[in-house]
């Protein structure tokens, strides 16, 4: 049987496990055999692909492969086993960098054999473009996620000098094309075309720093989500320049998964990508500056025994899980609290924001990991009427998703935002460390509501209490 043939068989495959893991991936109770589907198309197109060659190999570069693709499979078992759950933003974002470097340098190596052919130069060049802003902006949101870059720089007409950048990124790919696109190029040429391939290279580098650098830490998530589709543009481009299908297949599925995740999550803060791009949400000082810093008013403590005591004589307990619970890695003593109360006749459901743990899902996966049940995790245009009915909103480690302020003040920056309505519950418990403003940069007018309580500490310490006075009862 041809060899090519069998390849493309084994593309098919791979191009179909990549379908059928994405669409399983939708679904919490498949989705981790969703990726093992994905991951097992992946393994076997690469085993295709370096066996099922016309083309002979020397044993040695047989050693090179299995021996790198050895090392960067201990690297990454060993980061997804160790990493956190409050990590997994700036982790996609390291690994999307990954991605957006390799289609840069696959393009790099390959430019000088297409010199002469526009259609597979022009690709070349997307490719070479795409991978690299996609490469150092996620590097910029990785630092900024992990905490290695703290400050929003925010230069004096920077979104001229993006433009500028850019416009002078796509005026040296423009020359390459008309110069060395149309005719041959002779081996005297190949110095010039490939110092101005290093040219382009090194602005777009440029410009995905400039992109990022500017935008604040609550709009993080969409940038992330944002290269993640650039990066599989980038890999589409290699796919287009290879002739290879599941290359092309697997760059299509990403670049179009992360526009649409981006979308998402612009509609559940309801900001335009426009205004996320070039607006300043999240910029700490310049937040809290638009609404004239804190709201005042007086706060109300409760202690954990009054809050104990309360939910015991509850019907209805909502939980609001939040970045903060990530933190404190206090899911699994939720659920034990959470299956306490049921047991005394408690109806006890989640509330999820679409941007609960700063991405979508997030919050799903963590309170998974704690054996929670799917069906108790509910999603805000579905709990937002149950508020009513509510006697007690327990929030844990939320802020800007349950903040009144994007509903009754237009002055905020978060105005218009969808939230979770808690407000329209009986009684609201908030459990925070500090009274400081959440990720949005502005404080919350919940906090000062009458029917609001302030339990402070540790999301963990404090559940464990509360568990605790729970079972004394």
């Amino acid at each position: 049987m041809n060899i090519t043939f069998i390849l493309d068989i084994i593309y098919l495959l791979a191009s179909v496990t990549f379908i059928l893991g994405l669409k399983m991936l939708g679904n919490p109770e498949s989705a981790r055999k969703g990726n093992l589907i994905a991951a097992a198309g992946m393994t076997l197109a690469i085993l295709g692909t370096i066996f099922l060659r016309k083309e002979p190999i020397a044993p040695i570069i047989y050693g090179l492969l299995f021996g790198a693709i050895a090392i960067g499979t201990i690297i990454g078992w060993m980061v997804a086993k160790k990493v956190k759950m409050t990590a997994m933003p700036q982790l996609v974002s390291l690994f999307n960098g990954m991605g957006g470097a390799c289609a840069a340098l696959i393009s790099l190596i390959e430019f000088p054999e297409h010199l002469g052919s526009l259609k597979a130069l022009a690709t070349v060049m997307a490719g070479l473009i795409i991978g690299s802003i996609s490469f150092s902006g996620s590097m910029i949101a990785f630092m900024k996620l992990n905490g290695n870059l703290n400050k929003d720089i925010r230069l004096p007409f920077y979104n001229a000098i993006n433009n500028i950048i850019l416009l002078v990124t796509v005026g040296v790919v423009g020359y390459i094309l008309y110069t060395g696109g149309f005719s041959a190029v002779t081996m005297s040429q190949y110095p010039h075309f490939y110092m101005l391939a290093l040219g382009a290279l090194g602005l777009a580098l440029f410009y995905g720093i400039m992109f990022v650098l500017p935008i604040g830490g609550a709009d993080m998530p969409v940038v992330i989500s944002l290269l993640n589709s650039f990066t599989g543009l980038a890999a589409a481009a290699g796919g287009f320049l290879y002739h290879n299908m599941v290359m092309l297949t697997g760059g299509i599925l990403v670049g179009s998964a992360g526009t649409l995740l981006t979308v998402a999550m612009c509609e559940g803060m309801n900001r335009s990508l426009f205004s996320v791009i070039f607006g300043a949400f999240g910029s700490g000082g310049a937040a809290v500056a638009a609404t004239g810093g804190k709201t005042g008013g007086s706060i109300k403590d409760i202690s954990v025994t009054d809050t104990a005591v309360l939910m015991n004589y509850s019907k209805k307990v909502v939980i609001v899980p939040g970045y903060g619970l990530a933190v404190a890695q206090a899911q699994h003593v939720m659920h034990e609290l959470e299956m306490l109360l049921e047991e005394r006749g408690v109806d006890v459901k989640y509330a999820i924001h679409p941007v609960a743990g700063r991405m979508p899902g997030h919050m799903n996966v963590l309170l998974a990991e704690s054996n929670v049940d799917y069906s108790k995790l509910v999603e805000m245009e579905d709990i937002n009427p149950e508020f009513d009915t509510t006697d007690v909103v327990f929030i844990v480690g939320a802020n800007d998703v349950v903040n009144p302020a994007a509903k009754n003040n237009p002055a905020s920056p978060i105005y218009g935002m969808p939230i979770l309505e808690v407000d329209r519950a009986k009684s609201i418990i908030v459990n925070k460390r500090s009274m400081n403003a959440g990720y949005a940069g502005i404080d919350n007018e919940l906090f000062y509501e009458p029917k609001t309580s302030m339990l402070f500490g540790d999301a963990k310490k404090v559940v464990t209490e509360l568990v605790a006075e729970l079972k004394s009862m």
